[in-house]
């Protein structure tokens, strides 16, 4: 599958990026680590800028080209795999 097209769905459906946010939110609380908890706040304040791209509230109509993306989508991926990492190193 295209990973264009898994991403996109955050992009259709803002909503959706609450899961990842909210399963961090439980690692955080889980493991207590500042990484788990900035990646949940991130997770937060992605799925708010989504909903608000979507309502068209943070842009002036033409929200087709998102260059935006291009530094959230790897901030969010290195700040989930740092995340996972932690919690996995804490679990043991």
């Amino acid at each position: 599958m295209d990973p264009s097209r898994l991403l996109g769905v955050f992009i259709v459906w803002p909503w959706l990026a609450l899961v990842p946010a909210a399963t961090f939110i439980v690692l955080a609380w889980t493991r207590r680590h500042a990484v788990v908890v900035v990646t949940a706040l991130a997770w937060l304040a992605y799925a708010a800028w989504e909903a608000g791209m979507k309502l068209r509230l943070l842009c002036s109509g033409e929200c087709n080209i998102r260059v935006d993306l291009l530094l959230i989508y790897p901030g969010l991926l290195l700040l989930s795999i740092a995340s996972v990492v932690v919690a996995l190193r804490r679990r043991s």
